[in-house]
């Protein structure tokens, strides 16, 4: 049994091991104890996905023009900052893919949330959620690079301006794609471990004042987490769906 085993991944193990096992294995990836496959991570995340088809089963129920409720009112005021914020990006028309970038900050912000809840703890802690994100934010960018473009067009950006440097260019690119992967892994990982442990720490120590700074001081740190990796896949998608490689490669 982990050493840390939530009482919500308990649960999993107890009554879901068979399928986790058979689901990791259909993976190829390796159970080292078949009665306890699932592990905190993913079962909050999991968790994180359950809540928000909730949310929004209950939100597409009670829409309405006429009389929108307060639930309907926040996440319209989250797709238009969404939709405001891939404009100012230089997302040329971020209607196409607001429907990523709000998906994208919403489930990563209930992600970084979650662990505020009592014996619940943030899958974003865990080394294998974010460089999941940043993986599919990868894939996202360059299929929607391919679509817009061409393929022809699009892998001619990775070539430079001048012809005669693509050789040098080719690889220089390659590189910094990699390192945006790296990149969008670390520094959400890195932060919410981070937060996560101090905020932990703090509220083990003392009791109501301190404890309540740390955890709103998590919040923020949740809000611009979520904020900064939608910033850039929104920057990342322009550069793949800008139609001037000299300006995408300036830029």
């Amino acid at each position: 049994m982990p050493e840390h085993e939530l009482w919500l991944t308990a649960l999993f193990n107890d009554y879901l091991a068979g399928l986790g096992t058979a689901v990791l294995t259909a993976v190829h990836r390796p159970v080292p104890d078949p009665a306890h496959p699932w592990s905190n991570w993913m079962v909050m995340e999991l968790f994180v996905v359950f809540l928000l088809m909730v949310t929004v089963a209950i939100l597409r129920s009670g829409l309405s023009v006429e009389k929108p409720g307060t639930l309907q009112h926040l996440f319209e005021s989250i797709w238009d900052f969404v939709r405001t914020t891939a404009a100012d990006v230089g997302v040329h028309h971020p209607e196409k893919y607001e429907a990523f970038f709000g998906t994208l900050f919403i489930f990563i912000l209930a992600m970084n949330l979650i662990g505020l809840i009592p014996t619940l703890e943030s899958p974003t802690m865990s080394p294998y959620v974010a460089p999941g994100l940043a993986i599919c934010t990868f894939i996202y960018y360059n299929v929607m690079g391919v679509k817009e473009m061409g393929l022809g067009k699009y892998l001619a950006h990775f070539a430079g301006p001048i012809w005669w440097i693509a050789w040098l260019m080719i690889p220089v690119e390659i590189i910094s794609h990699m390192a945006r992967l790296v990149s969008l892994s670390f520094r959400l990982y890195g932060n919410m471990l981070a937060g996560e442990q101090v905020t932990s720490v703090f509220i083990r120590l003392t009791y109501i004042i301190i404890p309540v700074i740390f955890m709103a001081l998590h919040v923020f740190v949740a809000f611009l987490q979520a904020y900064i990796f939608m910033l850039l896949a929104m920057i990342y998608v322009s550069f793949a769906t800008a139609h001037d490689s000299v300006e995408s490669h300036s830029a």
